[in-house]
């Protein structure tokens, strides 16, 4: 049995992101736990944002990887994200897709007991 993805993105977030890197290179993606936009993935140019000791990554949209403040990813460690985009501007920021009018949002599915057993490994930033 294969491993489960943790991470997963619609064609209209792939889409949004192929003009980003055709305008910016290289992108990661971050969702911190706080309040109101912090709660919204946030796309900037890579290594564009700090991460902190113990922020998770999740996985990889078309290459480039989607980190989670570790308190965060505990909260939602049993959930699917599915990364996708609207139109409208969220609660205001820096991500890079905001000029464009759009706002990237995650979709979440709960894993069942079966998923949750077999789901890809994360990677723990570290400073070490």
């Amino acid at each position: 049995m294969s491993t489960i993805s943790r991470l997963d993105a619609t064609k209209n977030a792939l889409d949004t992101i192929a003009v980003l890197k055709e305008k910016f290179g290289d992108l990661m993606f971050y969702q911190a736990g706080g309040c109101c936009e912090g709660t919204q993935p946030q796309c900037f140019e890579k290594d564009g944002f700090f991460l902190r000791s113990g922020d998770v990554c999740i996985g990889k949209i078309d290459g480039f990887d989607f980190w989670l403040d570790k308190d965060l990813f505990e909260y939602w460690k049993h959930a699917h994200f599915t990364l996708d985009i609207m139109d409208g501007i969220g609660a205001g920021g820096f991500s890079l897709e905001t000029p464009m009018g759009k706002t990237f949002i995650v979709k979440y599915k709960i894993f069942n007991e079966e998923e949750s057993k077999n789901l890809e490994p994360v990677l723990l930033h570290s400073y070490d």
